[in-house]
């Protein structure tokens, strides 16, 4: 009986089609079409878009459906090579000790032994081999086959049979070429996974300001449209306050670009913790400005605030030599607060808080001012 043809018709795989003649059934050149056919699907299927187990699954069920194959398997390794760490395959499969445990050191099994080895690998009688690994009640021979792309080895390409004559030269060399477009499909799939991976990061600095670490004007302009159309749906106030340094060219210019940028930092810092919410947002706006957009508060709230960052500031005592008003680096801030609506634009909120920042510092500087509604553009007042 294991000497019998044990095609896919008769495999217990939700995955597998009948093939239209049985492997047994064929001559040697219908063979070798077979093989050809199901290469050229697989270099198909390799080169198809789609995560790594798509990619892989797509490989395997080819080879099941269509050959006297019980398994169909993909093990990939960790980094360090010591172990098989994730597992696609087709076929019908009891549980395998990375099933099971959700590792497979390579000192286990013949599949261990192939991807130690690193070369191909062929159990003809798994009756026979020690190190064989029960997959398949029906499983009579194994072809195991390393996963490598240039000098980096990924994983092992498992194939297993219920025949011991199905793993001839021609198959092998067949699935031989199927390991290296494994191979080249999982190199490109981790090359975007890393591209996408980049891109994102580039996306995050993209979004921060490189001297502060703070969010840029980038990102402030696009949380508030977030928050704007939020805060709209749920009619619930948006608060904005914008801090400016005082006197901060003569900063700049008695102590040096250096200082002035150490004075930047060291603000940053002081306005942070006053995000608290998990929506709100600090940005360096430009220069010597921050924003920080607060959702939810009230006027009376994000006055309190205001004055609380001012206060803030004035403890943290930076040393401003070229000041008028203080031998320490003060700010003024803009207070306005707008429900938003159909009728407001998320621009006027910005226009209101910088119109209010400098009534502060017409009004003297080291103060708070906010603008009140309705008139988001005028109606200026001192806090």
């Amino acid at each position: 009986m294991c000497e019998q043809m044990l095609s896919p018709t008769a495999i217990d795989n939700n995955d597998a089609q009948p093939v239209a003649i049985a492997w047994s059934e064929q001559d040697a050149p219908a063979r070798q079409a077979t093989l050809t056919r199901i290469l050229i699907r697989i270099a198909k299927e390799a080169l198809q878009e789609g995560s790594v187990d798509s990619i892989m699954k797509g490989i395997c069920n080819c080879l099941v459906q269509e050959l006297p194959v019980s398994i169909a398997s993909v093990l990939l390794l960790n980094e360090d090579k010591t172990e098989f760490v994730h597992e696609v395959y087709s076929g019908s499969f009891t549980q395998s000790p990375l099933a099971l445990t959700g590792r497979w050191p390579i000192t286990v099994g013949a599949i261990g032994r192939c991807a130690t080895l690193g070369q191909p690998h062929l159990v003809r009688d798994t009756a026979t081999d020690p190190d064989y690994v029960p997959g398949n009640s029906i499983t009579r021979s194994e072809y195991m086959v390393p996963v490598r792309h240039g000098h980096s080895l990924h994983g092992v390409l498992n194939l297993e049979s219920g025949r011991t004559d199905f793993f001839d030269e021609e198959s092998c060399a067949v699935f031989n070429a199927v390991a290296d477009l494994v191979a080249g499909a999982l190199h490109f799939a981790r090359m975007a996974d890393q591209l996408t991976v980049l891109n994102h990061q580039l996306l995050q600095l993209s979004m921060r300001d490189p001297l502060t670490g703070l969010a840029n004007r980038r990102l402030f302009d696009v949380r508030l449209l977030e928050v704007w159309g939020r805060q709209m749906r749920e009619g619930a106030p948006l608060a904005l306050l914008m801090a400016d340094a005082d006197y901060f060219k003569a900063l700049n210019d008695t102590a040096g670009h250096l200082r002035g940028d150490e004075c930047l930092r060291r603000l940053a810092c002081v306005c942070e913790p006053f995000a608290v919410e998990a929506n709100d947002l600090v940005a360096r706006y430009g220069g010597e400005e921050f924003v920080l957009l607060l959702p939810g508060r009230t006027v009376e709230q994000a006055i309190l605030t205001a004055e609380m960052l001012r206060e803030a500031v004035v403890k943290e005592a930076l040393e401003h030599p070229a000041s008028p008003q203080s031998s320490h680096v003060t700010v003024s801030i803009g207070v306005a607060v707008l429900t938003p609506s159909d009728a407001i634009k998320p621009e006027q909120l910005v226009a209101a808080a910088d119109k209010a920042m400098y009534a502060a510092k017409s009004n003297g500087r080291n103060q708070v001012a906010y603008c009140a509604e309705p008139s988001p553009l005028a109606q200026m007042a001192k806090a």
